[in-house]
């Protein structure tokens, strides 16, 4: 879902610089945060439903103020803050997160050196009461009926995940491990008087090492030609799914390795990249490409 590229200008100095002063003690005001980081109330509200799945945080009824529940005052050091930048796909965005660049990144000057653009996340806060829910039958190996695009599907819940700004849930549905898009999951319900699951450390292992929520297929290895003038965006970082560099020519030509699940984690990616990106092998896909693109210019005529 796209968003405006400001709404999420400095995601990362803003949610540490919360958490901090959660963390001591402070209560802390919408409009306030708002006037300090330069942003709408509607920013800072979105980044306490974020921080609100992770934390017990309590909202004053009379002065609206966000705190943290007392019992948790002073309970997170330097790691736990590592693990929610890891947690909220943020860890990357920064060279280092040890104690000395996070004072440097919570320095009240850090928005003259720092910007982080780009993030796009769906509006979460339409489904909160069904994060909580799962949350909740997750850690306790519970199973769940959901109504899930207008069936029901008895489910053993293994994870939550955020993927390219959207949240999906991972779950066991008649043996097979799937995803659910939570924007298109309708109801839930804990299935209280079932017998609590164990959950199968080969899936956990399977949920660990994927990098897209397309399971129940196997991976298959596509090569892929990139044309000199675009070679520098693919060697910088990752493009594709686990990509490798095969091969550089003298003129400066790539050809990549990739493994996918499924032609939607290539395909969008490929047309994007075009005219300078080719699907070497497996040729049955360069061929569905072709004839997608042939197809949608005929519609367009």
């Amino acid at each position: 879902m796209k968003g405006n590229a400001s709404t999420h200008e400095r995601l990362a100095e803003r949610l540490a610089n919360i958490l901090t002063k959660l963390n001591i003690g402070h209560q802390l005001g919408v409009q306030e945060l708002a006037g300090e980081f330069q942003v709408s109330t509607r920013t800072i509200e979105r980044d306490f439903d974020r921080l609100n799945s992770y934390l017990p945080l309590i909202q004053d009824e009379n002065t609206k103020r966000y705190y943290l529940e007392p019992s948790y005052l002073g309970r997170f050091k330097l790691q736990d803050i590592q693990n929610f930048a890891q947690l909220s796909g943020i860890s990357e965005l920064y060279p280092t997160l040890d104690i000395s660049f996070l004072r440097e990144l919570l320095d009240e000057r850090a928005n003259q050196v720092f910007s982080a653009k780009g993030y796009y996340f769906e509006d979460t806060k339409r489904f909160a009461e069904h994060f909580k829910l799962l949350s909740a039958a997750i850690y306790k190996r519970q199973w769940i009926e959901l109504q899930y695009r207008d069936q029901c599907r008895i489910i053993q819940p293994y994870r939550l995940i955020h993927h390219h700004g959207i949240w999906y849930l991972a779950g066991v549905f008649q043996e097979k491990l799937q995803t659910y898009r939570l924007s298109q999951i309708q109801q839930v319900k804990p299935l209280f008087e079932a017998e609590n699951f164990q959950h199968d450390a080969e899936l956990l292992k399977i949920l660990a090492d994927e990098e897209s929520i397309w399971f129940g297929q196997q991976k298959q290895q596509v090569f892929i030609q990139v044309k000199a003038e675009v070679a520098v965006f693919f060697k910088e970082r990752r493009l594709f799914p686990e990509q490798q560099i095969e091969q550089e020519s003298t003129s400066g030509e790539l050809l990549l390795s990739c493994q996918v699940r499924h032609e939607m984690q290539l395909l969008p990616l490929v047309r994007y990249w075009l005219p300078h990106v080719r699907i070497i092998q497996p040729v049955h896909l360069q061929q569905k490409l072709e004839q997608d693109l042939e197809n949608y210019l005929r519609s367009a005529g």
